[in-house]
């Protein structure tokens, strides 16, 4: 093995420890903490997802594999962002149907959405929201699709490295009780095998960044109708 995709392994394996590590730390602190700023606008998640999110770019190009397994070689790129658009819309509507109906019929130990917390509460935050989202979605997607299954699958088949991250992927979303984490896991798996499909990051990343757009305006009209007008 060579000495550079050793070290990227490596490193991308201790990023995602790391990154594992902090959502069990978050997950731990929301159950008595309410923030009063947004939780995808807080200025030091943010310089810190930047500086990892660069970090993982710099691994993916040092690794010294082919840009196409990495999936950052876009060949037709209207298609991918047209099939990433409609799937995140599907999987919104799935999920924000689902999410209310197993609020409805359970407690917050099995579901909390977390969707109070994101959404836009002033004109300030709405015009910010968009900017935050894409580098939480830009940073998990180049992490769990592109380093973690591109970047991993010269050792694992790819089948196994989706199974693997998805799980893994949905703990990260623990703070969302039981089924945040199967939820988040489903998107994951779903987001790794386009990625794989596509051969190709910006499918999943665009499915991802509508998916969770859409699950944010909704949960702003029905927290707040005037939050965003």
């Amino acid at each position: 093995m060579d000495w550079r995709y050793a070290l990227f392994a490596g490193l991308t394996l201790l990023i995602t420890a790391i990154v594992g590590y902090g959502s069990y730390t978050t997950a731990r602190l929301l159950r008595n903490w309410q923030p009063q700023e947004n939780l995808l606008l807080l200025p030091a998640e943010n310089v810190l997802r930047g500086i990892i999110l660069a970090i993982c770019l710099l691994l993916g190009r040092g690794s010294g594999l082919p840009l196409k397994t990495l999936g950052w070689q876009i060949t037709d790129a209207g298609s991918q962002i047209l099939t990433g658009a409609l799937a995140g819309l599907g999987l919104a509507v799935l999920f924000v149907g689902l999410g209310r109906f197993v609020t409805r019929y359970t407690d917050t130990r099995f579901y909390r959405s977390i969707l109070e917390l994101v959404v836009p509460r002033n004109r300030r935050e709405a015009r910010l929201l968009p900017f935050a989202l894409l580098l939480s979605v830009l940073f998990e997607e180049v992490l769990f699709r592109s380093l973690l299954i591109g970047g991993l699958s010269p050792l694992l088949p790819t089948t196994w490295l989706i199974i693997g991250f998805s799980v893994v992927f949905g703990l990260l979303h623990s703070p969302q009780g039981v089924w945040g984490i199967v939820g988040a896991g489903a998107a994951g798996a779903i987001f790794g095998f386009m990625f794989v499909w596509q051969q190709s990051l910006l499918t999943p990343l665009v499915a991802h960044f509508v998916a969770n757009g859409v699950q944010i305006w909704l949960a702003s009209r029905e927290f707040d109708p005037s939050a965003t007008s």
